[in-house]
């Protein structure tokens, strides 16, 4: 059945949880785009038949006219689901920068990508970097207003013994407590290493 395998790519992607991503599936991605190539011949083949026999295209209703209307529906259809796919998978990257993971993916992330992904990725984020650099504000710090410019956090992981925060050297070690101003603990809480410690 034609389109079957571009909604099940959808299927796929929608299958998972919300910011998370699929392996990118390049073989029913290759797939999807080889359809569309035989729609497409078909259907330049459905109208050279229509124009060979001397018959206007807007009125003949026979049976090449009703493939062409088919093969091009499929072709429409199969080219929508692969731009919702796309798209879908660039909201997901893009999101993973604002999630203030850093200028490099994650392993495990970066085999979910193919090379045109991760380029988008790096690009992208070249290109917050740059604006961020360039309004001299750290947009990716507080996604939520903050209450209280100070936060007590509890450090989850070892980070340092003199880790420069602000204009303070402070020691970071695992278990440690500190008050914190939260534009520099929040970095931290978004990689993990560090939680905000609610008594």
């Amino acid at each position: 059945m034609y389109g079957r395998r571009a909604s099940q790519l959808l299927k796929e992607q929608s299958s998972c949880e919300e910011g998370q991503l699929t392996p990118f599936d390049q073989g029913a991605f290759d797939e999807v785009i080889k359809e569309c190539d035989e729609h497409n011949n078909k259907l330049q083949s459905s109208i050279r038949k229509i124009e060979e026999q001397s018959l206007d295209i807007q009125t003949t209703r026979n049976e090449d006219h009703f493939g062409a209307v088919i093969h091009h529906l499929s072709l429409i259809r199969n080219k929508r689901c692969l731009m919702a796919y796309m798209y879908n998978r660039a909201e997901v990257i893009q999101g993973y920068k604002w999630k203030n993971i850093g200028r490099l993916l994650p392993q495990e992330i970066q085999k979910k990508l193919n090379y045109s992904e991760q380029e988008y990725f790096k690009n992208h984020s070249a290109a917050v970097d740059s604006y961020i650099n360039e309004l001299d504000l750290d947009l990716t710090v507080d996604m939520v207003p903050p209450k209280d410019p100070y936060i007590r956090v509890r450090v989850l992981d070892e980070i340092g013994d003199e880790v420069s925060l602000g204009d303070r050297a402070v020691s970071l070690t695992k278990d440690s407590l500190h008050f914190l101003r939260r534009t520099d603990a929040e970095p931290y809480i978004s990689q993990g290493l560090m939680e905000e410690f609610l008594e």
